[in-house]
């Protein structure tokens, strides 16, 4: 895996520490934080149930670690075999560096965490829960980790992520078949793969879910994971980021409404999703009456290939079609508060949006922001011919 170690821009740091500031502790909500100690390897525990696995670690706390000048390095942290690591504070916020051993012994090169910025809007009971934190990364299979941490954040939590493997990984998911229209000569709805598909543990979800009214936007998110990842991985991948999001941020339920991967396939996210406008967790201050689309990748890196804006054209040609929205224009929407638009704000918007649009963010990444216009034309061609 080509591990990249981008500097984390200035903006991200002291956006990320403002936003932290109002954020409650997580304390009362998730499970105690390991304490890791040198010599003695960071045991996973299984979620019950389960095929995943997961352990918390506070490195403020973490013996051997060396402090330095607003922040720590921490030693090597032996662990149980993992593929995804985040970081959460309790308040403040800081910036994050990894590198990660492969069970052959060799080390990553040090890769920044992205700070999180898909988020629920602060109003919901999600909002009053979110930690500030990094974005969950896949490393690939590793038995070890390594992080240096800078700011002003208090309590650093190492949340390490073992999604496991179900017999289902890697084969060709059966999904639910796209729906011929019936009422009307609507765009079909593409083939979903389902929650089930990527192997959704409902005891994660903590059973409160909003339905929007309707829907205005289609705001298009990446992950920033790796780019090479394989098809059996995605499930996996998908896992991991539930967990993260329900366990480690105290969210009702994963935040994007759907993922696409690189291969093309579209899958349903937040539970619903597939049969309802249900609000997400994903562009904070919009997420009242949109859908949330997170393409799996980082595209500050790399071009989005076709199956990728295919799938994305399918996906937003069904909905905005549904709800008679033009996807090469505008709408005008009033924010419920986010760190580019204050609550209360009127803000004419594209209908079919980079996360960048709504919030102080570099998401989706400049490639796919870049590739927005060619996927608004598409939809709109493919809308027109399934209504011609």
């Amino acid at each position: 895996m080509n591990l990249s170690d981008p500097s984390l821009p200035r903006r991200d740091l002291a956006r990320l520490t403002a936003a932290a500031v109002a954020a409650p502790a997580l304390g009362a909500l998730l499970p105690a934080p390991a304490h890791a100690v040198p010599g003695r390897r960071v045991r996973l525990r299984r979620d019950p149930g389960s095929v995943v696995s997961a352990a918390d670690v506070r490195l403020d706390e973490l013996a051997g670690s060396a402090r330095t000048a607003g922040g720590l390095r921490t030693t090597a942290i032996e662990t149980d075999r993992f593929s995804m690591l985040g970081v959460t504070w309790s308040s403040g916020a800081g910036a994050v560096r990894a590198r990660v051993r492969r069970p052959d012994g060799r080390w990553s090169p040090w890769q920044s965490l992205a700070p999180l910025h898909d988020a629920p809007d602060a109003g919901s009971g999600e909002g009053r829960r979110t930690p500030p934190a990094t974005d969950v990364h896949w490393v690939g299979d590793a038995d070890a980790v390594q992080l240096e941490v800078a700011g002003d954040g208090s309590q650093p939590v190492l949340a390490l992520i073992d999604p496991g493997r179900l017999p289902s990984d890697g084969q060709q998911p059966s999904g639910e078949l796209a729906v011929a229209p019936t009422d009307r000569d609507n765009t079909p709805k593409p083939q979903l793969l389902s929650r089930d598909d990527w192997g959704a543990d409902p005891r994660l979800r903590d059973g409160t879910q909003v339905v929007n009214k309707t829907m205005k936007q289609v705001h298009i998110h990446h992950t920033v994971n790796s780019n090479d990842y394989r098809r059996r991985d995605v499930p996996a991948l998908i896992r991991g980021i539930y967990r993260y999001h329900t366990q480690s941020l105290g969210w009702s339920d994963i935040g994007y409404n759907f993922l696409v991967d690189r291969f093309g396939q579209i899958w349903v996210g937040r539970r619903g999703s597939a049969h309802m406008i249900v609000r997400g967790a994903h562009t904070l201050g919009f997420n009242h009456s949109s859908m949330g689309v997170s393409v799996i990748g980082n595209f500050e890196v790399v071009k989005p290939n076709p199956e990728i804006i295919h799938a994305i054209v399918r996906l937003a040609a069904w909905r905005v079609d549904k709800f008679d929205l033009p996807p090469r224009g505008t709408v005008r929407r009033r924010s419920q508060g986010s760190d580019k638009y204050p609550a209360g704000t009127w803000v004419r918007l594209p209908v079919i949006d980079g996360h960048r649009d709504t919030n102080d963010t570099a998401c989706p990444g400049q490639h796919l922001y870049d590739a927005l216009p060619r996927i608004r034309r598409r939809v709109h061609r493919r809308i027109r011919a399934y209504n011609s």
